[in-house]
């Protein structure tokens, strides 16, 4: 099993992003991300469950963030708008690998994890 994550990079403030988490060796009940910025802990950003009618989102996130699957490419997106100095981060795509189908945002429930995909946001 595994998640590969990509579309980060070097962008603007105001710019909009998506990156995108494909899995593979297995489907998954609810797929997320998380994010990471230097010398502070992982945190939770969006979670999406199978049917994609289901989001949850980080409090720090809302608005901006949009988070959104296909599960023909058993791939889950993180659209990102109006980027800002502190979304600066290396963005970690997780998947949950339960029969789970209600949402959470703790990181202790997320089994599967992507290497991660930096995200800079110059001002």
């Amino acid at each position: 099993v595994q998640l590969q994550a990509s579309g980060g990079g070097l962008v603007q403030a105001g710019d909009s992003l998506r990156l995108s988490c494909v899995a593979s060796g297995r489907t998954f009940n609810i797929m997320g991300w998380f994010r990471q910025a230097p010398g502070k802990e992982r945190e939770f950003v969006g979670a999406i469950a199978r049917s994609g009618g289901s989001t949850r989102y980080g409090d720090s996130v809302k608005g901006r963030f949009t988070i959104s699957r296909d599960n023909a490419k058993n791939t889950v997106y993180l659209q990102i708008d109006n980027l800002k100095p502190e979304d600066t981060a290396v963005y970690y795509c997780a998947a949950d690998g339960t029969a789970r189908t209600v949402l959470s945002g703790r990181r202790s429930t997320f089994d599967y994890w992507g290497q991660g995909t930096q995200v800079t946001v110059s001002s």
